[in-house]
């Protein structure tokens, strides 16, 4: 099977003058970076069990590089790998969920103060400009832009507290983060109180008001947790009663 099918499957990066920028990195993290956003975005869905034949003939791969890619998303615990039983999409639970927001808010408060601090006059901008499109896909219901723009802004604010064990230990969770993420926003939980979040740390940037960026983002990060688990507090439940019926 031809390994080049996996580039078609992806979007693709141009240069400034529309030339295809062909990756380096090795087969199987490429596989690992399309697997994952199916994750995220929940095109493979929690505890579904991934049939290799049917996933290495949609992104156009061998086993090999599809088996590699696997572990890889196994050490990240979006999936479990199982021996001689095969591998599943790791599930979502509140429990899980609930850790990993304790932290979130934390790391990605201290990177509000840090950035607030630190940020130049061109890295505000930079957030001004994805805080205005986030703005625009909220106004029109434009839910994978909204997120992408969502995504994008967190990650700058750690980024730009120019502090790299900030950004590694949160690098660490990110992609675990942004799932449950992705899952609330597809829910349409609440991203009315999330743009009220988001306006207020932009005024804060703005005023270099360091204290108050820290706060405003430690609730934003506790708020959102606290509605993901919520909503998958909903799915559990709903999940329990369709196996007490089937019995």
């Amino acid at each position: 099977m031809p390994e080049g099918n996996l580039s078609r499957n992806r979007r693709q990066r141009l240069t400034k003058n529309g030339k295809v920028i062909i990756s380096r990195e090795p087969l199987h993290l490429q596989v690992a970076e399309q697997l994952r956003q199916m994750i995220v975005t929940g095109e493979l869905t929690p505890e579904e069990k991934i049939r290799f034949g049917d996933l290495s003939e949609t992104l156009g791969v061998s086993l090999t590089p599809l088996r590699e890619a696997l572990k890889v998303l196994a050490t990240e615990q979006l999936v479990d790998l199982t021996p001689n039983r095969g591998a599943r999409v790791a599930p979502l639970t509140v429990a899980e969920t609930e850790d990993l927001f304790e932290v979130m808010a934390e790391l990605e408060a201290l990177g509000a103060r840090l950035s607030c601090q630190r940020m130049s006059d061109d890295q505000l901008q930079e957030i001004e400009d994805l805080h205005s499109e986030m703005q625009d896909h909220f106004r029109s219901g434009e839910k994978d832009g909204y997120f992408a723009c969502n995504r994008e802004i967190h990650d700058k604010i750690v980024i730009f507290a120019e502090n790299p064990i900030l950004v590694y230990s949160r690098k660490q969770l990110s992609v675990r983060a942004e799932r449950v993420r992705y899952f609330s926003v597809a829910k349409g939980t609440r991203r009315d109180e999330a743009m009220q979040d988001h306006e207020e740390l932009m005024a804060a940037l703005r005023a270099r008001d360091c204290d108050a960026a820290y706060t405003v983002w430690h609730s934003h990060l506790v708020r959102s947790g606290r509605e993901t688990c919520e909503v998958l507090r909903e799915v559990e439940e709903r999940f329990r009663a369709q196996k007490q019926t089937a019995r």
